[in-house]
């Protein structure tokens, strides 16, 4: 998966919902391709956020590491 940038300048902001939910600015989502059913990641480094579109590899890594890490919670029991 190659990781897009957003052009310099490409800003925007959103209110976090009750949910925790937010929306991604239209301008942004254009740039990124993002697509209504897409999946997207979010990674934190450096106190930096990282939104990109997620390939099927990485959605199947990112459930096989939620269930893992499920089990080790439930045997901790």
């Amino acid at each position: 998966m190659t990781v897009q940038r957003v052009k310099q300048g490409k800003n925007g902001s959103s209110v976090v919902t009750r949910k925790g939910q937010i929306t991604v600015p239209s301008e942004i989502r254009r740039e990124l391709g993002i697509k209504e059913g897409d999946r997207v990641i979010f990674a934190l480094n450096d106190g930096e956020l990282t939104l990109r579109t997620a390939g099927t590899e990485e959605l199947r890594e990112a459930a096989e590491n939620a269930i893992a890490e499920d089990v080790v919670e439930r045997s901790a029991r």
